[in-house]
């Protein structure tokens, strides 16, 4: 009976879930612990409780899956090379011991389910250096045995041009595999036709098979892609003079503009300095003279004076 109280343990496995469902959709730098959070439901201080950090989260998140995964797959790869023992081991079989497993656990809701080959798409196609560095540290074991396994398969690849070329069929087909979910990922390998897990896995590992043992480049393949570089590096010559040539021209037609804009500026200060000089010389103007009328006199009025002159008491 359900008490409707959320255990440490139903936490843990909702952050868990967000925190892969997130990675499948975006990849490990775009992940973010506030997206977690929303998504599984929590606030912070859980995600810290449980993980202390999102890089422990993650290698939670991938330790579920691909550490049963990769013990399935070194399980089959053991029953392989015991029944076709030495070069006897064909590059199908170990193709086979690689994706068997992944197949089995993408129809196995509880350990895997139907978004577990987007998953391992991610985790392989996923550039970065935290992701790889720790894929190549945890699981090195796991790809040194099947490096061993392809090296047998095909003995006449050199092992350093079998490294690279592994890796790059190997990422090209974890790029599908993270591109859409097992569901809708089948009907376009089997076009609509029914058909065995055998079938379609012989579907997905024949481009890969076909990489691995394509013969080297001979002289013809590599002199007819010398000539494409050829003339590639001829056209980027031309683009890069033409830029060169624009740029030139637009360079001296902003000297000439900048030129013509300092003659501009001149000639307006001469002009306004040529104005300053006729104001301070102007001939300063004639005073004209002061032409005072003469005024009549009148002779005095005697009571006047007598007024003025007499005694006061």
């Amino acid at each position: 009976m359900k008490t409707g109280k959320t255990t440490a343990g139903d936490t843990k496995a909702r952050i868990l879930d967000a925190t892969e469902k997130l990675f499948i959709e975006v990849g490990y730098e775009a992940t973010s612990l506030r997206q977690v959070t929303s998504r599984a439901i929590v606030n912070l201080a859980a995600v810290n409780y449980h993980f202390r950090s999102k890089e422990i989260m993650m290698q939670s998140v991938l330790s579920r899956r691909l550490d049963p995964l990769n013990t399935r797959r070194l399980a089959l790869l053991d029953a392989c090379e015991a029944r076709w023992p030495g070069n006897a081991i064909r590059c199908e079989h170990v193709m086979g011991a690689l994706f068997v497993p992944a197949l089995q656990m993408a129809r196995e809701p509880d350990i895997g389910g139907p978004s577990f080959l987007r998953l391992l798409g991610r985790v392989y196609s996923d550039t970065s250096p935290f992701i790889q560095s720790w894929l190549m540290g945890h699981y090195a074991p796991v790809f040194g045995r099947f490096f061993e396994a392809f090296a047998r398969a095909l003995p006449d690849v050199p092992r350093q041009e079998l490294g690279w070329r592994l890796h790059f069929a190997l990422k090209a087909l974890a790029g599908v595999l993270a591109g859409d979910e097992l569901g809708n990922l089948m009907p376009a390998f089997t076009q609509g036709k029914r058909m065995s897990d055998a079938q379609v896995l012989a579907q997905l590992t024949s481009m890969v098979v076909a990489a691995l043992k394509a013969p080297s480049p001979a002289v013809q393949e590599l002199g007819a892609l010398q000539e494409v570089f050829e003339i590639g590096e001829a056209q980027h010559a031309d683009e890069q003079a033409s830029i060169a040539a624009m740029a030139a021209t637009a360079e001296s037609e902003a000297q000439e503009l900048a030129a013509a804009t300092a003659a501009a500026m001149g000639r307006a200060r001469r002009s306004a300095r040529a104005a300053r000089n006729e104001t301070t010389t102007r001939p300063p103007t004639a005073s004209m003279a002061v032409r005072r009328e003469h005024c009549a006199t009148f002779p005095s009025n005697p009571l006047d004076d007598w007024m003025r002159t007499r005694p006061r008491t």
